[in-house]
Parts: C-alpha cells; sequence; structure tokens
C-alpha cells in the first residue's frame, strides 16, 4: 500500500492551465521515482530516453 504524504507549503504550484505540479521538494518526501516525467524531478528520470524509434 502506498503511503499517504500529506500536502504542505511549497509541495505544489497551479500552473496556469489550472493544473497541480509537485515541486522537488515533494518528490524528496515522497522518497521515489515513479517515472511518469515529472517536471521537476531530482531522481534524473528522463522519459525521453525510454521512447523507441
Amino acid at each position: 500500500m502506498k503511503k499517504i504524504i500529506p500536502l504542505e507549503e511549497g509541495d505544489y504550484y497551479l500552473t496556469p492551465e489550472g493544473y497541480r505540479c509537485f515541486t522537488e521538494q515533494y518528490h524528496l518526501k515522497r522518497g521515489y521515482c515513479c517515472e511518469s516525467g515529472c517536471r521537476h524531478c531530482p531522481y534524473g528520470f528522463n522519459k525521453n530516453k525510454l521512447k523507441k524509434k
């Protein structure tokens, strides 16, 4: 079961389109990479490297 991380100030911001974008602070609290290509991924995951030609 996944651990629920309570949101705090600085964990996310709203994009101009109205989406919630998680910050590096939140990702580090979560403690692992979800491999979704997050904008502020502190783990160095690059979704483009997985795409096949």
